[in-house]
């Protein structure tokens, strides 16, 4: 009874705060690309690439703040050329955005993970890792906590990068547009791997990415709200992400994210001078 209880306790509470708590693809998230090319196994769903198409999936409703998490199982094999995504995005030619790629590549080379953000329609701010074990063998959750402090990009709960809010000294930050989640798989091969010098092996597709454990812990923006800040999901102190401890990460989470960038970083556009010349990013030199 008192687990009932507790259950229908933190549900009302969700409702109240508009928070989406939900891990049912279907009552989160509708095919809005090619879904013809979807299949459904039990709570899974494969999103799958041919000679035809790619195809991908939207969130039924936008967000603002929170934590949004999938757990995928990427294209095994030689997935070169292919690239499996997950990220969030608002709407026009000036939105925010936020990614994870999973580029593929030939048998027996690593996937790279690429990480971006994208502020009023501008991007540019690429991240590269590998990945400390196989992510084509077992789902692994990848996640994004997003708050006014930061950006946080979590890989099983392991901060691979932390995007923060310099506004106060110039720099830019998504903070003011809902964002949609999406997932995706498509062909890529003039860029994805290797520059773009390693091009898709059509005859080993199709090429299968498979989703699930959809949590969403997020505040859901109502399309009836014209103002950020005046909406539910502007109000400062509503939420666990505007808690003080949610500001920056822990002893324990900074340390995994030195451990990351010292075994893992691959690429990062704050230190390619020769991509951006005299003109850094304003976040980069901060």
């Amino acid at each position: 009874m008192s687990s009932l209880l507790l259950v229908v306790g933190v549900m009302a509470l969700a409702l109240l705060l508009n928070l989406a708590i939900s891990s049912d693809f279907d009552q989160l998230f509708l095919p809005n690309w090619a879904p013809d090319h979807f299949s459904t196994q039990a709570d899974q769903i494969k999103l799958t690439l041919d000679t035809i198409s790619g195809c991908g999936f939207q969130s039924k409703k936008k967000y603002l703040f929170g934590k949004v998490s999938m757990q995928i199982k990427l294209v095994e094999g030689d997935s070169a050329g292919t690239v499996t995504a997950l990220y969030m995005a608002s709407e026009g030619a000036n939105h925010d955005e936020v990614d994870f790629e999973f580029l593929g590549n030939v048998s027996g080379e690593p996937y790279l993970v690429q990480t971006n953000v994208y502020v009023n329609g501008t991007g540019n701010r690429e991240q590269r890792h590998t990945l400390w074990f196989d992510p084509t063998t077992a789902f692994h959750t990848y996640s994004f906590l997003w708050t006014r402090h930061s950006i946080i990009f979590l890989v099983d709960e392991v901060p691979i990068r932390v995007f923060a809010n310099k506004e106060e000294n110039g720099g830019p930050y998504p903070k003011n547009q809902a964002m949609g989640i999406h997932g995706s798989v498509w062909n890529a091969d003039d860029w994805a791997t290797q520059g773009g010098r390693v091009k898709t092996n059509w005859s080993h597709s199709p090429f299968v990415s498979t989703f699930t454990g959809f949590a969403i812990d997020a505040c859901e923006f109502s399309p009836e709200s014209d103002d950020i800040v005046s909406s539910e999901c502007g109000k400062i102190g509503e939420f666990w992400w505007d808690k003080p401890k949610m500001s920056g990460l822990n002893k324990h989470k900074s340390h995994q994210l030195r451990w990351v960038r010292r075994r893992h970083l691959v690429y990062d556009y704050c230190f390619d001078t020769g991509r951006f010349n005299e003109d850094m990013p304003r976040e980069c030199i901060l």
